[in-house]
């Protein structure tokens, strides 16, 4: 009998359970490629497209559009011609959504840790595989861990890996080591010897990238290499009118046009990605504490700390990863790179690569890193 591979609901995440299946984005008797969206599915965080994991022919479309369906479960049927439709049948009637396996560390740990740094209470989540050097992820100005959601999983797939919400974000303490770039690397440098990862892999998002480079220059020993998205720190200009104005944004309708500015297709801010955002402005302090982080890292509308423009000489393996689309931070900075630098530029990408184009962004690092 040929090969039967099963299209199952994607884990995107550390707490997701379940998902809702929006659309197909393909027909019965489509020739699928790893990598090609093949349906739209929506999860308490975002809605976006499954890429396919596995080439094949669609042989089976078991989801309903509208239909919620747990993690693992069955969505489609890849299968070769010829395989018969009894057997497709017998396939989908017997199978089990695979239960958290025992030895399954990255199920079987808790979605999300804490720890004291400096006194500040620090949140972060810690996946994927048990042996070799870590990958961390580092967020960007008013983001947080779930911004990986699309990547901490299919990167811990071959790697350890450690999120983190930075100091004043997330769920970490509302609280500041300092504004400028250089105290809150330093910071990074004092989570990862308070947690005992010597060194990492470091990947940095937007001021998570400007963070990680800075890293680079006063704390080389702790970076193994650096793969950046729509990273701050190569160049002067920055849109503060998306810094200032999630600063400043208290209602939905004010956050709405905000958030939009971070992705070329707006249709990914969804509601509930408000709502949480919202939720997170609204605690004690947070908006004091924005307002003080950016005007020291933006002051006068400008990014006040490059250290991108001195990796020349740093002999660290750098990747830039830039949305073409970026209306953030220019994607014209990535003409400041290091010299043998790998750099990536994505057609219809906005500031989020790692959301909007996370299959392509997970095997860049991947092979970056040593996959």
């Amino acid at each position: 009998m040929g090969t039967i591979t099963p299209i199952v609901m994607p884990k995107w995440g550390l707490s997701m359970q379940e998902g809702t299946v929006n659309a197909w984005l393909v027909d019965v008797g489509t020739q699928i490629t790893v990598g090609m969206p093949i349906l739209d599915v929506e999860t308490d965080k975002i809605a976006n497209a499954v890429e396919a994991p596995d080439a094949g022919l669609l042989r089976r479309r078991v989801a309903t559009e509208g239909e919620v369906f747990p993690v693992k479960a069955l969505l489609g049927v890849l299968a070769d011609k010829d395989v018969s439709e009894a057997d497709i049948d017998a396939f989908v009637a017997n199978f089990v959504v695979p239960a958290a396996d025992a030895d399954d560390a990255a199920d079987a740990a808790p979605a999300y840790q804490y720890i004291d740094v400096d006194g500040l209470r620090i949140r972060y989540a810690r996946r994927g595989a048990a042996q070799g050097t870590p990958v961390l992820f580092i967020h960007g100005f008013g983001g947080d861990l779930d911004n990986w959601l699309f990547n901490i999983d299919a990167i811990g797939d071959k790697h350890p890996v450690i999120a983190i919400d930075l100091p004043g974000h997330g769920q970490s303490a509302v609280k500041l080591p300092g504004t400028s770039l250089q105290a809150l690397a330093d910071f990074v440098g004092r989570f990862m010897a308070v947690i005992d990862v010597p060194q990492a892999h470091l990947v940095g998002h937007s001021v998570g990238g400007a963070i990680a480079a800075q890293m680079v220059l006063s704390q080389p020993q702790r970076v193994a290499s650096l793969s950046l998205i729509g990273s701050a720190g190569f160049g002067p200009e920055i849109n503060t009118g998306y810094t200032d104005g999630f600063t400043r944004a208290a209602s939905r309708r004010e956050l709405k046009p905000v958030l939009e500015l971070l992705f070329k297709d707006p249709s990914l801010v969804s509601r509930q990605m408000i709502d949480d955002v919202l939720k997170y402005k609204r605690l004690d302090g947070v908006t004091e504490l924005l307002t003080a982080l950016g005007t020291g890292l933006f002051e006068g509308g400008r990014q006040v700390a490059q250290p991108g423009l001195a990796l020349a000489g740093a002999s660290k393996p750098v990747l830039m990863m830039w949305g073409k689309d970026d209306q953030i931070v220019p994607v014209g900075h990535t003409a400041h790179a290091p010299p043998g630098a790998t750099v990536e530029v994505f057609d219809g990408v906005g500031h989020m690569a790692q959301m909007e184009r996370a299959g392509d962004v997970n095997r860049l690092i991947l092979r970056h890193v040593g996959d």
